[in-house]
């Protein structure tokens, strides 16, 4: 067990311990040094267990000299008690053990100690514990403050079925019941929303024999025109009338309020009238409720006799009622009165507030009145006012650069510095935008090197994007100029914030590829794709001459396939500037298939005929013979013509044997026209190449396509053939050119 002693010890240990704030002397009563504390049992609730005679009879020994010490800290000694045991409580949980310490460490409980302990509390349930476990320990026995204490916090915590049983428990512990307790919890069911309950308490009042003065009719007032129950507070009104229960200057100032909330306008006049029958005469919160309720229906005219009215009365308007006159006439776009009633403020000594230049900045950019926006904001930075809306910057700096005043509008920028209200994204957006709408590309690099340098667009905190209309002019500046990286560094911070703008990422792929780096340009391309971003042509055109003045004619045709794979198609002179690399190159398979695609598109062939027949004929020279007769096929199907008999032509004279004879073969299945020299000459490469049984072949089916031929070494191929012991085929050809060259179908003889 813990006991409390009157030795030396026991005073020497408790010397550097603060006691509480004040109603107690230092010293401790004979009783409680007569007694001695026990330990708290688990549950809370239960009461000590009283100690005998005998025990009370013999002083027990004085427990052993100790300081306790927070764990992890060492306790400081100049530290009051009500702030040590708050700090416990914040800093542990709930339990008998925590208990104990703070019984352990109270040398005398009074109702001061308990109402500072609870109002230092952080921790709501903590202090509620407290509370409960302070009085059914038989330590204290809370009276109206400590009750009163409690309520409000459970309160404004919304723990509001608790603060209602503290309450109504009140009487069973003896301690009276105040108005004010009612007041508070009819309150905070009110700004709970529970406008339900706060009527009940109001009601049980009543029942519980609770006088109810006007301060609680004014509280339920409030609550239920908050809520837009005007039919219920004028019920409540008659009814608080009826009881004898005079209303006040404050219940009346609360009615208007609410019932100019609620729009109901002839209501809140009918009000005031009857307290001008009253004899209570309005004060300037009446006449700032009624000003306002006016400039609420508009009408500004009724606002300003009023406004007239108490000033006559030698009622001072106030700052309320300058800011209010204020915003009714901006309301109606009146700016100019206005205006008008800010300078009377002025003029008489009244200091405008946030709210009043946060009222008044909006109209004057509206109307265009900038000069007299830009002496409001100088006379908010030399006051230090910060408004209490932000977007009025942004507004002033749209405003400002609409009316060509760049000067003005980096003027805010400065000002926002001053009244330490951190500038986003958007707002250099704006001025950014503006700049290079104005030529001045210069100050709007400077003004992005800040934005980017400092990383304000990543700034998550942040609502005020930038747009795309401020950073694409930007973006395509620099693209254009030479700084595609710093306009790269811009759009990256960008599209961490989940932009993937088409336009930005062209730019930035024709900006690299103008500075001849295709492969940053590619870069960007891949990120587009990934993200489904549209890639524009003229891009792909001027990636893919960059990498060809790179000499990069492979990467070059990677990127023309994804320029066709997204559905663009190149120009004639891409094709021929991508085709002539390629064959430069030495690459002339990879140049016969753009060939290829730029015929299946049908774009430019005609114009780059010469060009196809050097990739056929470098293709034939290969040995490629079967892609090159694709090609020509593919040509035939789309309506153009390959210079066939060149190609025959140049084969035979270069000995490509071969090459000619499969080409002279397909030109004959499909009956191109042909002229008759180009027979002869793959006939004489063919005899010279000692390939009499290809020539015989050959000659045979141009004989047999009822084609003449006055071949002169006819005569020849006869005689190489006997010599080669081909006696039948030399008969058999003999026989067809006596017959007239074979010019009769049914003279076909089968080889």
């Amino acid at each position: 067990m813990a006991f409390i002693s009157r030795s030396n010890q026991w005073n020497k240990a408790r010397v550097f311990l603060s006691l509480p704030r004040s109603s107690h002397s230092a010293l401790l009563s004979s009783s409680r040094l007569l007694t001695s504390t026990t330990e708290i049992t688990e549950n809370p609730s239960e009461n000590p267990e009283p100690q005998s005679p005998e025990t009370k009879a013999r002083p027990p020994p004085p427990p052993p000299l100790r300081e306790r010490f927070q764990r992890g800290k060492r306790q400081n000694h100049h530290e009051k008690l009500e702030d040590t045991i708050c700090r416990m409580m914040d800093n542990r949980e709930w339990t008998t053990r925590l208990q104990n310490s703070i019984r352990d460490l109270v040398p005398e409980w009074d109702h001061s100690l308990v109402y500072n302990v609870l109002h230092g509390a952080k921790k709501l349930d903590h202090a509620l514990q407290f509370f409960r476990w302070s009085e059914r320990s038989g330590l204290i026995r809370h009276d109206k403050d400590t009750h009163m204490k409690m309520i409000e916090m459970l309160g404004q915590g919304q723990k509001l079925n608790h603060a209602r049983c503290i309450l109504l428990d009140m009487p069973e512990k003896g301690v009276p019941w105040d108005e004010d307790m009612f007041k508070v919890l009819i309150e905070s069911y009110g700004k709970a929303g529970i406008v339900q309950e706060s009527v009940k308490i109001f009601q049980k009042m009543k029942e519980l024999g609770v006088e109810r003065t006007v301060k609680s009719y004014d509280t339920l007032f409030k609550v239920i025109l908050r809520r837009g129950r005007y039919m219920m507070a004028k019920r409540y009104f008659n009814k608080m009338v009826s009881e004898g229960v005079e209303p006040t200057r404050h219940t009346y100032n609360l009615m208007l309020w609410g019932f100019f909330l609620c729009l109901r306008l002839e209501t809140a006049l009918r009000f005031y009238d009857d307290m001008i029958s009253r004899g209570i005469s309005p004060d300037v919160v009446t006449y700032n409720t009624m000003i306002n309720g006016y400039c609420r229906f508009k009408k500004m005219d009724e606002a300003e006799k009023l406004f007239v009215e108490m000033k006559g009365k030698n009622i001072e308007p106030s700052v309320v009622s300058y800011t209010t006159m204020i915003k009714g006439y901006v309301a109606v776009e009146r700016v100019d009165d206005g205006f008008r009633i800010f300078e009377e403020m002025r003029s008489v000594g009244i200091e405008a507030n946030a709210t009043t230049y946060s009222t008044l900045l909006p109209g004057l950019c509206d109307a265009g009145k900038m000069v007299e926006a830009r002496n409001v904001l100088k006379s908010m930075m030399a006051k230090h006012i910060a408004p209490n809306d932000n977007s009025i910057f942004l507004k002033l700096l749209v405003s400002q650069s609409k009316a060509g005043d760049m000067a003005a509008a980096t003027e805010v920028l400065k000002a926002m510095a001053t009244l330490n209200v951190p500038a986003e994204a958007g707002h250099y957006g704006v001025l950014i935008e503006n700049q290079c709408k104005a030529n001045a590309y210069n100050r709007a690099v400077k003004l992005l090197d800040v934005l980017v340098e400092k990383e304000i667009i990543l700034r998550h905190q942040d609502t005020l994007e930038m747009e795309p209309s401020a950073y694409n002019p930007i973006i395509e500046y620099l693209c254009n100029n030479g700084q595609t990286s710093k306009a790269e560094v811009l759009f990256r911070q960008l599209m961490k914030r989940g932009v993937q703008d088409q336009d930005a990422l062209n730019n930035l792929i024709s900006g690299h590829a103008k500075e001849g780096n295709p492969d940053a340009s590619y870069e960007i391309l891949k990120i587009m794709s990934r993200r489904g971003v549209p890639r524009e042509a003229n891009a792909y055109e001027l990636l893919i001459k960059s990498y060809m003045s790179k000499g990069e004619p492979g990467d070059a045709k990677t990127a023309l396939d994804s320029m066709i794979e997204d559905g663009h198609v190149p120009d004639s002179s891409l094709f021929r500037s991508m085709i002539e690399s390629l064959f430069e190159d030495g690459r002339v398979q990879t140049a016969s298939r753009v060939m290829m695609i730029m015929i299946d598109k049908n774009v430019g062939v005609e114009e780059n005929m010469n060009l196809v027949a050097k990739i056929l004929e470098a293709l034939l020279m290969r040995g490629h013979v079967e892609e090159a007769l694709g090609r020509i096929d593919l040509l035939n199907q789309n309506g153009h013509t390959a210079d066939v008999d060149r190609l025959l032509s140049v084969l035979s004279e270069k000995g490509k044997t071969i090459a000619a004879l499969k080409l002279l073969d397909f030109a004959l299945e499909r009956d191109l026209s042909l002229e008759f020299s180009s027979y002869d000459k793959v006939l004489d490469a063919l005899l010279g190449a000692g390939k009499t049984l290809n020539a015989y072949s050959v000659l045979c089916k141009i004989m047999g396509k009822g084609s003449g031929s006055d071949w002169k070494s006819c005569e020849e191929l006869i005689k190489s053939l006997n010599q080669e012991g081909n006696t039948k085929q030399a008969d058999v050809l003999s026989r067809m050119i006596k017959k007239g060259q074979g010019s009769k179908k049914e003279d076909n003889v089968s080889l």
